[in-house]
């Protein structure tokens, strides 16, 4: 029956997939403008509607580049409760600025985060109120033509290559194949930490990079458990502790597959990507709480998540809850992370190399590639 409907749901996949092409071929043909800045623009999106582990790279590059120059994260802010251009201060909220944004500002204090539907006249007001900012990375913005990012890294998902999607709402993809084309690297992530050499050429194969593209592949990296609450501590943890997953993320599964290898008994309970919690869904996760067997009982999860719970940190701090934070990053594969660094920075190099009248402190601060950070 599932697959009948999704035969049924293929016209309007092409119907979707039409009116993309005809959008994408009118910046290509430079009917439709896009604007390019003098200032390092480096974009991180993907095809698929979501689930490629976006926000764990964004944050390698902030951790990358920040201690060389100031830098910037500009997000569309999905599902925030504002509009404009918004840029994140000490009391900005989730509900300000969206929470992957939220995210960045809480664990990077010490970089600029914004937000803006139109990024293309964000940029410009960013720089106005932060004219030392050197380069700034776009967040979700492989389809935004309106801007032309001086580098496009582009993410497929190891378990759902591009190759093997289809345009939604026959698949996820946002259009069509072909638009890898405009990607200047591409990144294979999630995939097993395992994965052979003879896997690694296979998928190269497969995807077919371009004559100018780049290709990497990265793993996920699941780090230790914190506290979500301040000053809160979490309590003794064994094999034995049942483990109450809360979570709205596209593609749960690794961390559920991550939390099984350490736990006998995980339960999942899932809500829509991106999503608001409210009072309700507490008492949804108090009840599967409760219903949970086992003596030691543990919330777990994202830290996504807990930008978006701590809207209700009252609520939640009455109900005595302890609710763990697993934090994800990325680990490249093939001894490729030294040559990764090289090529962000050689592009960095490059732009203020091509620009006259870099301010000073753009240049000169880079390591030489040779000795790029590990």
């Amino acid at each position: 029956m599932l697959s009948y409907l999704k035969i049924l749901l293929y016209p309007f996949s092409m119907l979707y997939g039409l009116i993309m092409w005809i959008r994408n071929r009118l910046y290509d043909n430079g009917a439709l403008t896009a604007v390019e800045f003098e200032i390092p623009t480096i974009a991180v999106g993907n095809l698929s509607v979501g689930g490629t582990g976006k926000t764990p790279h964004v944050e390698y590059l902030i951790r990358l580049l920040k201690q060389f120059m100031p830098i910037a994260t500009l997000s569309r802010g999905y599902n925030r409760r504002t509009k404009g251009f918004v840029l994140a201060g000490p009391n900005t909220t989730a509900a300000e600025i969206g929470d992957e944004p939220m995210q960045f500002h809480q664990k990077f204090p010490d970089i600029s985060v914004c937000v803006g539907e139109e990024r293309m006249l964000a940029i410009p007001e960013l720089l106005g109120e932060r004219p030392y900012i050197a380069t700034v990375l776009l967040d979700d913005a492989f389809q935004h033509r309106s801007i032309k990012p001086g580098l496009n890294i582009m993410l497929t998902d190891y378990s759902r290559l591009f190759t093997r999607d289809h345009i939604v709402p026959f698949g996820r993809l946002r259009e069509g194949r072909n638009g890898y084309h405009r990607a200047d690297c591409i990144i294979v992530s999630k995939c097993p930490p395992t994965l052979s050499t003879a896997d690694q050429a296979a998928l190269r194969k497969e995807i077919a990079p371009l004559p100018h593209q780049q290709l990497f592949f990265t793993s996920l990296q699941y780090g230790q458990q914190y506290p979500m609450l301040p000053l809160a501590s979490l309590p003794p943890v064994s094999a034995d502790t049942t483990i109450l997953l809360v979570c709205g993320i596209a593609r749960p599964e690794p961390l559920v597959q991550h939390l099984k290898e350490n736990y006998r008994q995980v339960f999942l309970l899932p809500f829509a990507d991106h999503h608001y919690y409210t009072n309700g869904d507490l008492e949804k996760i108090q009840r599967e709480l409760e219903d949970l067997p086992g003596q030691q009982k543990l919330i777990v999860t994202t830290e996504k998540d807990a930008v978006r719970l701590s809207l209700l940190q009252e609520q939640i701090t009455a109900r005595n809850w302890q609710i763990a934070i697993i934090p994800v990053e990325i680990s490249f594969l093939f001894d490729e992370q030294v040559s990764f660094n090289n090529y962000i920075f050689d592009y960095i190099q490059r732009k203020y190399t091509e620009t006259e009248g870099a301010p000073a402190y753009h240049t000169g601060q880079l390591p030489d590639t040779k000795d790029a950070i590990e």
